[in-house]
């Protein structure tokens, strides 16, 4: 079913629904007990992703459209998101065909920490692509053959700040493909397109992931980046303040599944998530599924909850979440260069990291944590006020684009690599980081000891020349 007809198709079963109504015969809706709170309930404007079995057809939509208003379906998933007054998921959950029913989850990036910084390929190195073993001290010195050519990496997030090229160089862009989606939940369920808004971001997080993949510029000087040479392709799911529902989100990942099934189709696609929330969307995890089917590979942070637990869609097991590392090097007392001026020893030393205090812990049976990357003090473009700006952040949202631009290294090695053999490969070579504790520097020349348990580490530190190692380029014959 085309959307153009699924969406003619709703407005028609929808004012069929009415038609009926004022006929005489009832609009279905959930049980409604009696009592002052079950009749606020009954009043209450509530939106509901819901997923279907098998093919979208009218007879569902006619179905669900007595219960509802239908805004939105995305066919390819078998989703409708639907909102009314005292819409109810148990009453939806007792039609034969509906195998989901759920409120629109609330997604944002979660809190960062940020400090203002005092003062691509080859560029300049940092303690953190150091730290992933892309780089060594100084410029032009990457120890790692791939660049990430050929390789488009979908950064679903806030989009980029106005007069983003200062950062980046436009050709590493993907504006054609470049998009944005907002909306969803609450009396307005509806998720729509906004042109042109994926550019225009004021919130900035977006930008600061994209500079951990691609690299950046800092007023003229270049920072090297995971996969300097591979091409972002920037989808704006959250809002203006970095919060968004889990429906835009699924849009986006249908939206990227897509490009990888047409267009996209002869290169390798990662979709990288900054972002999270305690539920895992019924409609959002579909959409998961989709893309991995198509060819996609996902990564996504694990949360900034710490002891509270994992977000979604991170904690899902076919995404590969990852967890915040640090530096005991961090904020060297009386060093302000050592986020670029100091060597992270060789082979990588376990007991030199630690794992952050925020980095989300894995405390039940479905949570699944992969591996752990740099996510503490990451220097990127932070622009506040339409002034550009550098800003040292901390999050696993920081740490999630580390494990997506070395994903894209391997896709560059091996381009049919599938999503279940790149987590494979980034377990399997994970530096293994034991439960214990760490003295590390902070700003100002304190000590803070942070400590940390074994659902905290996944598979452990993740290693780049390790995961690279174990692709073998395809066979040219």
């Amino acid at each position: 079913m085309s959307k153009r007809f699924s969406k003619a198709l709703i407005a028609i079963v929808g004012l069929s629904a009415i038609i009926l109504a004022s006929c005489g015969f009832p609009m279905l809706s959930g049980a409604v007990a009696d009592g002052s709170a079950s009749r606020a309930a009954a009043s209450k404007t509530v939106s509901l992703n819901v997923v279907v079995e098998g093919e979208l057809d009218d007879a569902k939509l006619a179905t669900l459209a007595a219960y509802g208003r239908i805004v939105d379906t995305i066919p390819e998933l078998g989703a409708v998101f639907m909102s009314g007054k005292g819409l109810s998921p148990e009453a939806l959950l007792a039609l034969p065909f509906v195998v989901a029913a759920n409120p629109d989850a609330e997604r944002g990036t979660g809190p960062v920490s940020t400090l203002s910084a005092a003062d691509m390929a080859d560029g300049m190195s940092t303690w953190n692509l150091d730290a992933v073993d892309v780089t060594e001290p100084g410029f032009g010195r990457r120890v790692v053959a791939e660049t990430g050519a050929g390789v488009y990496v979908a950064v679903l997030d806030t989009g980029l700040v106005y007069g983003w090229e200062r950062y980046f160089p436009a050709e590493r862009i993907a504006v054609e493909y470049a998009k944005s989606f907002g909306g969803g939940a609450v009396e307005v369920a509806t998720v729509s397109e906004q042109p042109n808004k994926w550019e225009h971001d004021q919130n900035s997080h977006g930008t600061h992931v994209t500079s951990t993949i691609l690299g950046y510029f800092l007023n003229a000087t270049a920072i090297n980046g995971v996969a300097p040479l591979a091409t972002v392709i920037p989808v704006k799911v959250l809002n203006q303040n970095g919060s968004g529902r889990s429906s835009a989100i699924a849009q986006g990942i249908v939206y990227v599944a897509n490009l990888k099934k047409g267009p996209l189709a002869a290169h390798p696609v990662v979709i990288n998530m900054s972002l999270g929330g305690g539920i895992l969307d019924a409609v959002e995890k579909a959409a998961i599924d989709y893309a991995v089917e198509a060819g996609v590979v996902i990564v996504a942070s694990a949360g900034n909850s710490g002891m509270r637990g994992m977000g979604y869609p991170g904690a899902y097991e076919p995404v590969i979440s990852v967890a915040a590392s640090g530096w005991v090097g961090e904020w060297y007392k009386g060093l302000s260069t050592w986020w670029y001026s100091i060597d992270v020893s060789e082979p990588t030393n376990p007991g030199h990291f630690y794992i952050t205090d925020f980095s989300s812990r894995a405390i039940r049976p479905e949570h699944d944590l992969d591996v752990a990357a740099p996510g503490s003090q990451i220097v990127g473009p932070y622009q506040v006020n339409g002034q550009a700006g550098w800003y040292f952040l901390g999050g696993t949202s920081m740490a999630s684009p580390h494990v997506a631009g070395i994903v894209a290294l391997m896709l560059e090695k091996d381009p049919a690599l599938v999503a279940g053999q790149v987590e494979d490969i980034l377990e399997a070579t994970a530096i293994p980081l034991a439960p214990g504790s760490r003295n590390v520097y902070l700003p100002g020349g304190t000590v803070a000891t942070y400590s940390w348990g074994a659902d905290a580490t996944g598979h452990g530190l993740v290693n780049t020349t390790g995961a690279l190692a174990l692709v073998a380029p395809p066979v040219v014959y």
